[in-house]
This record gives structure tokens, sequence and C-alpha cells, in this order.
């Protein structure tokens, strides 16, 4: 596939695609104190891929983290693509931040599954 100058800059990085899966302490301050801290995964998918992934969608119905980031994405710009909030729990044990972490590994192999199909359909195409 030969990408455009605007294909490239969807994909955010400069050979291929850059995403990103954080993992945020989210601290809520009510007056005086602090009220509640939760922990949040938020994955960040650059657009190229997105939209991509979107349109090949049925390849991937077997794949439910897969079909819940389309589904649950939303479009927050160039800047920022196309960003879901995966998990959110108030952070009131350490057994809250092993399933955070958890969610995020599950995050980060998803983001490498969509990127390793963009990828070998960009080199695939370029070669023909």
């Amino acid at each position: 596939m030969k990408l455009t100058k605007k294909d490239t800059d969807k994909l955010w990085g400069e050979e291929g695609p850059y995403s990103e899966a954080r993992l945020i302490v989210e601290t809520r301050i009510l007056d005086d104190r602090v009220s509640r801290v939760f922990l949040v995964v938020e994955v960040s998918i650059n657009p190229f891929t997105y939209e991509f992934i979107k349109k090949n969608r049925k390849l991937f119905s077997n794949d439910p983290l897969i079909q819940q980031l389309i589904d649950h994405s939303n479009y927050r710009g160039q800047s920022f693509g196309y960003v879901s909030c995966a998990f959110q729990r108030e952070f009131i044990d350490e057994k809250i931040m092993e399933e955070a972490k958890s969610n995020l590994e599950y995050c980060k192999k998803t983001i490498i599954k969509m990127h390793k199909f963009v990828m070998s359909l960009i080199k695939k195409k370029s070669v023909n």
C-alpha cells in the first residue's frame, strides 16, 4: 500500500504506526483534602490504524478487545487520535492495581496486534 503524506501523518510514527496505552493514577480532591484515588487505563490509537482496522473489522470478528476498542473509542482530533478508557476503578487496595496492570497488558497486546496488521499490509502492498 502506497501511503500519502496525509496517511503518514495519521500514523503518528515516522516509519510506522505509533499509539499509546497509559496507566493513570487519578487523584480527586474535594475542598481541602483528597477524597478518592482512581486507577485508569486509557489508550490513544493513531487515526490511520483505527480507521484501517475499522474498515477491516470483519477480519477481527473473533477478537472482542479490538471490537470493544472500535465501538468505544472517541475521536479527539489528529493530536490525540481515537481515545478509549479500558479500565477505571477506585484504588482501594493492591488488588485493583493488579487488575489495572492486567488491563494495561491486554491493551498493549491489542494495539500491537492492530499495528502488526497495518504494517503487514503497508509492506506487502509497497513490495508489489
